[in-house]
């Protein structure tokens, strides 16, 4: 069977195709409640369904928001994509997710298809990466889609001349190792991941700043470089185990992924958190208070960071300061 067009509809309704038009594609000019009604009716009955891709060619924009992210399965970006989500049906919009792999090439990529598909923002979620190779062509299919229109706001480091919801890693990441070093922890392992990696390069520089302040020093030994993961921080666990935590009270991972990845690795060699060694992560995704101990973290308000991103991007909200970080001490770190 041939798909129904707006040529049936019109016909259907009894009325020209540009007036059919206005109603389906929500023109901004007013159509008679008769003939609106006439349209939508015949709509119904012929299962009409609107080309949005030609929608988008004509109005030079969509009525989605394109929410690119590391990993969809990370509860940190989850999250982010729910505030997204909330804000975006608040405005009527739509959201679509695509999922990079933490691979700047493939990022560079799902701005270019998705620019073809014309969305009203494009909110770019996760770390950046120090000289990556691709920034400049980054850049590029960023500003085309900008020329066009779209809307860009990063959730990130401020890499580029957009709009950003910052995130105060360094200072989050100072406020724990103060308070941790507080409880009297001296003795310190950090699973850093990769160095190139610029959320996980913050946090690690605020955290050994702030056991600096408090006359500790974190071994270079004891900084364990691994995937961004909570697998990765498993097995740079599980390393850490076999090598010995004569000189550890305490494991840093710069996420609460990593952080209970390195718990699991922990019980599965028969030692226990926090009588062992201690663990603190970094964020409060969900899952932070479900485990066992409850992880002391720093705090995010993940899901507002994607409300805060939409808003931005409409105009809704003026750019802010960077979105502050608290921390929350828990069961995994009750001090020595």
């Amino acid at each position: 069977m041939n798909p129904t067009t707006l040529h049936d509809v019109a016909r259907e309704a009894g009325v020209s195709l540009a007036t059919a038009s206005r109603v389906v594609n929500g023109s901004a000019r007013k159509v008679a409640e008769e003939y609106r009604e006439r349209v939508m009716a015949a709509a119904k009955k012929l299962n009409y369904t609107p080309n949005l891709s030609a929608q988008a060619v004509a109005r030079g924009t969509s009525n989605t928001v394109s929410l690119i992210v590391a990993d969809i399965a990370d509860p940190y970006f989850s999250t982010i994509a729910a505030g997204v989500n909330r804000a975006a049906e608040e405005e009527g919009l739509i959201v679509t997710v695509a999922v990079t792999g933490r691979s700047p090439r493939r990022e560079v990529e799902l701005v270019r298809s998705l620019r073809a598909q014309r969305p009203k923002v494009m909110i770019l979620a996760g770390s950046r990466y120090a000289k990556a190779d691709e920034n400049a062509e980054l850049a590029d299919e960023l500003a085309s889609y900008a020329g066009l229109g779209g809307q860009v706001v990063f959730i990130s480091q401020r890499e580029f001349e957009y709009p950003t919801v910052d995130i105060r890693n360094e200072d989050g990441a100072r406020d724990l190792a103060r308070s941790l070093s507080d409880l009297g922890y001296r003795r310190f392992a950090i699973l850093a991941g990769p160095a190139e990696l610029m959320t996980a390069a913050q946090r690690v520089r605020g955290f050994r700043a702030g056991l600096q302040e408090a006359g500790v020093t974190v071994p270079e030994a004891n900084i364990i470089r691994g995937p961004f993961s909570r697998d990765g921080a498993y097995d740079s666990m599980k390393a850490l185990v076999d090598r010995g935590l004569d000189d550890v009270d305490l494991v840093f991972g710069v996420s609460d992924v990593m952080a209970i990845g390195a718990m699991t690795a922990i019980h599965d060699a028969g030692l226990r958190v926090p009588e062992d060694v201690a663990v603190a992560g970094f964020d409060d995704v969900f899952s932070a208070v479900d485990v066992m101990p409850p992880l002391t973290t720093v705090r995010i308000p993940l899901e507002d960071v994607g409300v805060k991103a939409v808003r931005i991007a409409l105009g809704l909200s003026e750019e802010q300061s960077a979105v502050e970080a608290e921390v929350v001490l828990r069961g995994s770190t009750p001090g020595i």
